[in-house]
């Protein structure tokens, strides 16, 4: 008796039947073993090592990047006391540069020019504060008593319906803040202490940036020539470029949201005027200043209006002030920002934002008066760095004219000089 194997076809099969059963056999089990992954290829995994080779080196790139921008902040942290003077030296000096520049075109010594500009400034800054501080010290007191009486009236209100409350409990409630305030009057001392020092070192920078801003209008032009003469010729033509790149930024952002502020006051400080809310000319000069920090600005010298009108007529006129800023911020950012700025340097107001919050977070009011125009500058070197991987031209200034190095070993100079129309379209 001969045994039969699984899957074998029997003895008395032809051989044609044999065949078939044998096919079927394969076919079954060749449905049962697919799957629709595809087969490995032989180049797969030297593919695999070389994507993770380049995956290594790119984290080891971007390892040392980092790195290298953590020491960046790390030094800038701590020769802070030193740049910020600097910062806001050169932010003041391209507001007083036109003034200068017109009178050393007209003959002026450049000393004379910038102690005249620099002087007139300050004088205009002081009147400005010398003719707020009146009405701001009669209005105080009267909106003192006006937010006494508003406490009181939350009290009442707080008393009756839906809350109710016994006036034992808010008693208890103030007096529980008042002995919090005392248990914490160390710290609080602490506090007003940091804040007197705070207040006695930024006049300190606001001096010596003072101090700085006369030679820099007196000596400025001479910057851009001697800065490009520690560098070698070819880079010189680039470090000259965007010195007048990040220049003309920092004139044109402090243009732009001195007009920005100027309509935001003059609208916001009228509705105040005709609704009769004190410290009219206080919080026009504040919603000006506001608008050099944009957004964060606007927001806070908005909110201090609405605040006091809320106190001194009530939640009427408060919510008529209230739609008066909205709509003044409205027409500044839908109409007057894409007006004025053209082709500027536009950021998105996402990056404006994240800008001011980080900011204001690493050094206060400064870091967020500061923050947009430090993320233009970052801008204008990001995008002239890509035009000059482009091979754009990003030298090539609008009017069609590129700055040279000149000079010898008895002194350097800078000259524009004007660019065939092949490379000007090149930059375009």
């Amino acid at each position: 008796m001969r045994l039969r194997l699984p899957g074998r076809p029997a003895p008395e099969q032809d051989a044609g039947t044999q065949q078939v059963g044998s096919r079927q056999d394969v076919a079954d089990t060749t449905e049962a073993a697919v799957t629709k992954a595809p087969a490995p290829p032989h180049g797969r995994g030297p593919k695999m090592q070389a994507a993770a080779r380049a995956l290594a080196i790119a984290s080891a790139q971007f390892l040392l990047v980092a790195a290298a921008v953590v020491v960046l902040f790390y030094v800038l942290g701590r020769l802070w006391s030193i740049l910020l003077p600097i910062v806001l030296g050169l932010l003041i000096a391209t507001v007083l540069w036109p003034l200068t520049r017109f009178l050393r075109n007209h003959r002026w010594p450049p000393a004379l020019a910038a102690a005249t500009v620099l002087l007139a400034f300050i004088a205009a800054f002081v009147g400005i504060i010398a003719a707020i501080a009146p009405s701001v010290a009669d209005q105080v007191t009267e909106l003192a008593d006006q937010a006494t009486e508003g406490l009181q009236d939350v009290q009442e209100w707080l008393s009756g319906p839906p809350f109710n409350l016994r006036e034992g409990q808010i008693d208890d409630a103030v007096d529980s803040t008042i002995d919090s305030i005392q248990g914490n009057a160390q710290n609080i001392a602490g506090y007003a202490l940091t804040g007197v020092s705070a207040v006695g070192n930024s006049l300190i920078n606001l001096v010596l940036a003072l101090v700085l801003v006369f030679f820099f209008l007196k000596d400025g032009p001479r910057w851009v020539p001697w800065l490009s003469a520690q560098t070698g010729p070819k880079a010189a033509r680039h470090v000259a470029a965007l010195s007048y790149k990040t220049w003309s930024t920092l004139s044109e952002f402090i243009r732009q949201q001195a007009l920005v502020g100027f309509i935001d006051a003059f609208f916001i400080g009228l509705g105040l005027w005709i609704f009769d809310v004190p410290l009219v000319l206080p919080l026009a000069v504040l919603t000006f200043f506001g608008a050099f920090i944009p957004i964060i600005g606007a927001f806070v010298a908005g909110a201090f209006a609405v605040l006091i009108a809320l106190v001194d007529e009530g939640f009427t006129v408060a919510l008529i002030i209230f739609g008066i800023v909205l709509l003044v911020q409205q027409i500044e950012g839908n109409v007057l920002q894409p007006i004025i700025q053209g082709r500027g340097f536009n950021l998105h107001a996402a990056v404006v934002i994240l800008a001011v919050t980080a900011g204001s977070s690493l050094a206060g009011i400064i870091g967020a008066f500061l923050a947009v125009p430090i993320a233009a500058l970052i801008a204008v070197m990001y995008r002239y760095a890509r035009d000059e991987l482009d091979d754009k031209s990003p030298e090539i200034a609008d009017d069609g004219t590129r700055a040279t190095v000149v000079g010898d070993d008895s002194g350097t100079a800078v000259q524009h000089e004007k660019v065939a129309p092949a490379a000007a379209d090149q930059r375009d």
